[in-house]
Parts: structure tokens; C-alpha cells; sequence
């Protein structure tokens, strides 16, 4: 199963990792390893990506972030493939995320002469950013017809468990995500109330807006760790955040 319908698929430049993801799931379709584990091992490239940002090996750093968002793409697939869409692995997907992306801005803040006030300021753009990519895109998906709709667009209420799954886990996770995520998700919400109401979004538009998805987001990252330019990534982010009112407007004005 798709994430979208094929006429609503559109150039995703955060998903560089997907082919990847789809080769990887597909080695994993026959056996015992679940989405779970695809989780686990992108969290743990991720760790690996931060340890060696700390022992300033930036290239291998890099690396290790685009491997993160390879495996980041396969937990899904192999969900899919093996038809077994869950609500656990859904919000533990995006609580690793979470957390790993304020630790790789720590590591970064950390060998850098970046302000811990600005990271954290540049750690808040960048969930919002992403938070934006997401409320867009969970919409197309929600109103594409036959897309994946484990995604809610509104994340108020505890989703019943589907098969396969326990409850108690989905209980557990969905209140660390909206811990997490709500106040991000009211932000969003808040500056753009009615983006539901479109009945679609072109392609162009989400291909504008997937400079905002995590995978991108890492890729830049990934790039300017080698490149030296490690003193650079925290005011940048805080800049790139700026992109995001210029998007809301785009949908408000054109997109009705």
C-alpha cells in the first residue's frame, strides 16, 4: 500500500532515503524482523551519527545521517509490505525522531561555538518546520483516496489499537507524542486552521514544501558537516524558518 494515490504523488526531495528503505524492507519481508526493529536500527545510526560529531569525525557523521534516513524509510515499507500498519510504531517513529534530532543539535552545539540558547532556538524551527511538512502531507494523505491513513490530521485522541498491536502501547506512546509534539501541532494548527478544508494540494506545492520533511532537513545537515561548515548550521536553521510563513501564505492566498 501506498502512502498516496498515484495521481497525488508528487516529488518528495526528503525522500532521497525511500529506494533504500523500499530494497531494505524487502529484505526483511520474510523474516522474524518487524517495523519495530527497522525503528530501533534507524535510532541506533542516529546515536552513531551524534558520537561521531562529538569526536569530530564529520564525514562519517554524515554518513551516518543519511543512513538514518535510509532505515527512517524502511520501518513503513516493511510495514506495509508485510501488512501491518500499527499505531506503536507510527509514534515511536516520531518520538525517536524528536529526540534524536535535539541530541544531534546538542552534539553540535556541543563542538561548536554556538549558544546553547540559540540551538535550542534553531531546535524549535526546525520542529516546526517539519511540523508543517507533516499537518500538509498527513492531509493529502488523509483525502487521497486509498493513502495511508494511520496518520490523523488531528492527534486529540487516543487511536484504538489495530491488530497486532497492544493497547496499553498505543495508550503509552500516543501520550508521549503528544507530550512531545502538541504544542508544536497547536502552533501549526494555529496559524493555518483551515488547510483541511483544500481539497487538494498540487504537486508543486508539496514539492516546495518537502524542503521542510526531516530527511531533507538531515541532508543539509549531512552536507555541512563535512563541507566544515559546522558553525553555520544553527543560524541557518534559524533562517530557514522564516520559509515556513512564506508557505502558510502561498496556501492561504492560492491554495483555497
Amino acid at each position: 500500500m501506498s502512502k498516496l494515490a498515484a495521481q497525488d504523488k508528487f516529488l518528495d526531495l526528503s525522500d532521497y532515503g525511500r529506494s533504500f528503505g523500499r530494497f531494505f524492507a524487502t529484505q526483511l519481508q520474510n523474516t522474524r524482523f518487524t517495523p519495530i526493529h527497522v525503528t530501533l536500527l534507524f535510532g541506533l545510526s542516529g546515536l552513531i551519527a551524534i558520537y561521531c560529531i562529538l569526536t569530530n569525525h564529520y564525514v562519517l557523521a554524515g554518513c551516518f545521517i543519511l543512513l538514518k534516513s535510509g532505515i527512517d524509510a524502511a520501518d513503513g515499507e516493511l510495514a506495509r509490505l508485510k501488512k501491518t500498519p500499527s499505531y506503536s510504531g507510527r509514534y515511536l517513529d516520531s518520538v525517536f525522531d524528536i529526540v534524536l534530532n535535539f541530541m544531534l543539535l546538542m552534539a553540535i552545539c556541543y563542538v561548536s561555538k554556538t549558544t546553547i540558547w540559540f540551538t535550542l532556538l534553531a531546535f524549535i524551527g526546525i520542529q516546526l518546520q517539519g511540523t508543517l511538512y507533516n499537518y500538509y502531507y498527513v492531509i493529502l494523505r488523509n483525502k487521497s483516496v486509498g493513502g495511508d491513513t494511520t496518520s490523523k490530521i488531528f492527534e486529540y485522541k487516543t487511536p484504538r489499537a489495530l491488530p497486532g498491536e497492544s493497547q496499553k502501547s498505543v495508550n503509552i506512546l500516543f501520550r508521549i507524542y503528544t507530550v512531545v509534539y502538541g504544542t508544536f501541532d497547536k502552533i501549526i494548527h494555529g496559524l493555518d486552521k483551515d488547510a483541511y478544508k483544500v481539497k487538494n494540494f498540487p504537486n508543486w506545492f508539496m514539492t516546495l514544501l518537502s524542503l521542510y520533511g526531516l530527511g531533507f532537513q538531515l541532508l543539509i545537515i549531512a552536507v555541512m558537516l563535512p563541507l566544515g561548515w559546522i558553525e553555520f548550521i544553527v543560524p541557518f536553521f534559524i533562517a530557514y524558518t522564516l520559509l515556513l510563513f512564506a508557505l502558510i501564505v502561498i496556501r492561504k492566498k492560492i491554495l483555497t
